[in-house]
């Protein structure tokens, strides 16, 4: 075959050429004198259409024939679909078949349960909708990274083994380190504020690791973060930057994947909404809000999923929660000048009850207080020397976020569970395939 090797996504630019397209089969219909095959090729997906009387009787035979994942080599000439505008298909010349099936394909077009479909995960992937979100995701990573790189900050890598942890042990996994103890990083964020101190602004992005015994829609046992940090940035700061930063994510998803989208069916009137100003309420107003609708809250609770989706349910855009209790804060956190028992941290939920997909804050950088805090919380001192070193050696006002991919990925695709956000998701009592 002798004609240009094009992508699916490409032949648009193609109408009226002979192209050959590599892919698999998706799925197959007849009807009398028409075989029409659904190609995909990893760009999007392709009507082939195989008419008994521009083909050879064997090629007509051949693909009458064909399973589904056959991969396949098809030549023949791009038209526009007749009845979908925009939509492009191939008249079939010539076929080839590269390589059959060497059993049924496990995942039909029926209904399967969703522990079959998580055991066959690898196989998952290739149906239309795992295709539409792996795509999203990887719309979000490039525009995280876009966003940060083109602001002024530089990518640093944080390790994944570290000999102490960002906020206690309880929930990490440890390991041995050639006779040491380690754990799987939590966070990268310590590392990050040495950066800024070198750099001013850098970021962090990579997996990060959680050992909760959770089985909620939301979590997961290892999950991506995003983590920026800024030297000589305050709360407010941080909270702008947080917010143009989520503008600029969701935006770009809009902007470059609407197909996909319509494919996960997804509502985008609200992620339409999400625009700058984010409302900004106090803990204490959280607190009341849930008061209000009926929730038994008081002042020193912590928030779980469904809190967030009351706070957020008032709102039609991302909301931005500041000012909690410094007790249910981390021991990095500054506390407030103007009350000392609250933290200068935010978190921003996402509306729609997909809750917390920001969380961040204000660092402190008084040596003796963040000497304090670290007793308090009862932290090995010899494990944080090196991170008290920053306060020790040019301290600065500093602050930062984490952002997790996952549950952004799950808001953005209206997706009810975060198993469906990574490629092959690591869960409580699931490490297969």
């Amino acid at each position: 075959m002798s004609s240009k090797v094009v992508r699916i996504e490409e032949l648009g630019a193609h109408v009226g050429e002979k192209v050959t397209l590599q892919g698999w089969l998706y799925n197959k219909r007849s009807s009398g004198k028409l075989h029409f095959l659904e190609l995909r090729d990893g760009s999007g997906i392709c009507q082939c259409v195989v008419f008994k009387g521009e083909v050879s009787p064997e090629l007509f035979g051949r693909a009458d024939h064909l399973t589904q994942e056959t991969s396949l080599r098809v030549t023949g000439t791009v038209r526009e679909h007749g009845k979908l505008k925009g939509t492009f298909e191939v008249g079939v010349a010539e076929l080839e078949v590269l390589a059959e099936p060497a059993r049924e394909y496990p995942i039909s077009p029926k209904e399967h349960g969703t522990d079959f479909l998580m055991d066959n995960r690898h196989l998952w992937l290739r149906s239309k909708r795992q295709w539409a979100i792996l795509r999203v995701r990887a719309e979000i990573v490039a525009a995280v990274r876009d966003y940060f790189d083109s602001n002024g900050f530089t990518l640093v890598d944080a390790p994944i083994f570290t000999p102490n942890a960002c906020e206690g042990t309880s929930n990490l996994f440890s390991t041995d380190y050639h006779g040491d103890p380690a754990y799987l990083t939590q966070s990268g964020q310590l590392y990050m504020e040495a950066a800024a101190a070198a750099l001013g602004k850098a970021y962090c992005f990579g997996p990060t690791f959680r050992a909760e015994k959770s089985k909620t829609r939301r979590h997961l046992a290892e999950f991506w973060m995003v983590e920026p940090e800024v030297a000589f940035l305050d709360l407010d700061g941080d909270m702008d930057l947080a917010e143009d930063f989520l503008v600029s994510v969701v935006s770009r998803v809009l902007d470059k994947r609407r197909k996909e989208l319509e494919i996960l069916e997804r509502d985008t009137k609200p992620l339409e909404r999400v625009q700058k100003p984010f409302p900004r309420i106090r803990y204490h107003e959280a607190i009341e809000i849930l008061r209000k609708a009926g929730h038994d809250a008081k002042i020193g609770d912590d928030f779980g999923g469904d809190e967030e989706t009351v706070i957020s349910q008032g709102f039609d855009r991302p909301v931005m929660v500041h000012r909690y209790p410094i007790d249910l804060k981390a021991f990095y956190f500054k506390r407030d000048p103007k009350d000392l028992s609250l933290a200068l941290n935010m978190d921003v939920l996402a509306p729609e009850g997909y809750g917390e997909v920001i969380g961040g804050g204000q660092r402190e950088e008084d040596l003796s207080k963040l000497e304090q805090s670290i007793d308090v919380h009862k932290l090995p001192r010899e494990a944080f020397e090196w991170y008290l070193d920053l306060r020790r050696y040019g301290s600065f006002p500093h602050a930062g976020f984490g952002l997790g991919i996952e549950r952004t990925v799950a808001w953005i695709c209206g997706l009810p569970h975060v198993r469906e956000t990574i490629p092959f998701p690591r869960m409580l009592n699931r490490l297969h395939p």
